[in-house]
């Protein structure tokens, strides 16, 4: 899903690049208002978890690759879509300075797929599924699965409007490989929040809603 430099033009990227910019701000005020000295250690190792996960790639066609994203895990685990918009900035940031993962004139398109779109669907995907399911795991693997195929899918829209790929064999391709992803992400989100709930509940963000 990190999409290489080149793969969209430059005019483009800029756009990405202020739309970015914008939730980044948000973010970054969010940090300012909400983060304290209990959530900043969560936030920190999920960071570093995200970093790990993300550093699996698969190749797929046409050029770009699949793996796991993180946001819904982090959006759930601090209570906000917009500490998923810091930390997969963060991430991506380093990723693709120091490693070439992704590129830097697209970075704003990567940041929202998976910062902002990865983001608010985790998020809201799980308060919606908590209504619906009362189980906070089912709930997470669900908008887990969800944030992990929508910003793929969104990032074949994306290449599509750049005339890099078609959208329908883009959209076939990159939605398959993220929806198998996603099982995976699903399942790993759902263990993470089960661990930090069996072990440190009080670090969670209030509205996760753990069970007593």
């Amino acid at each position: 899903m990190h999409i290489p430099d080149a793969f969209i033009p430059i005019w483009q990227g800029a756009i990405y690049w202020l739309i970015a910019l914008v939730f980044i701000a948000l973010a970054l005020r969010w940090v300012r208002n909400e983060m304290n000295e209990e959530k900043l250690p969560l936030l920190a190792v999920l960071a570093a978890g995200v970093f790990a996960l993300q550093a699996f790639n698969i190749p797929v066609t046409m050029g770009t690759s699949g793996h796991l994203v993180g946001g819904a895990l982090v959006a759930i685990a601090l209570g906000s879509p917009f500490a998923a918009i810091i930390v997969l900035s963060l991430v991506l940031i380093v990723q693709g300075v120091l490693f070439g993962d992704g590129g830097i004139t697209v970075m704003g398109a990567n940041i929202i797929n998976m910062g902002v779109i990865g983001g608010f669907v985790g998020y809201y995907g799980y308060h919606g599924l908590m209504r619906l399911t009362k189980s906070m795991y089912a709930s997470a693997a669900g908008a887990a699965w969800l944030a992990c195929l929508i910003p793929a899918l969104a990032a074949s829209v994306e290449l599509f409007v750049a005339g890099t790929f078609p959208l329908v064999p883009g959209m076939i391709s990159m939605g398959l490989y993220h929806a198998l992803i996603g099982v995976i992400e699903a399942l790993i989100t759902a263990v993470v929040l089960a661990l930090i709930a069996s072990s440190r509940p009080d670090i969670l963000d209030k509205s996760v809603g753990v069970p007593t």
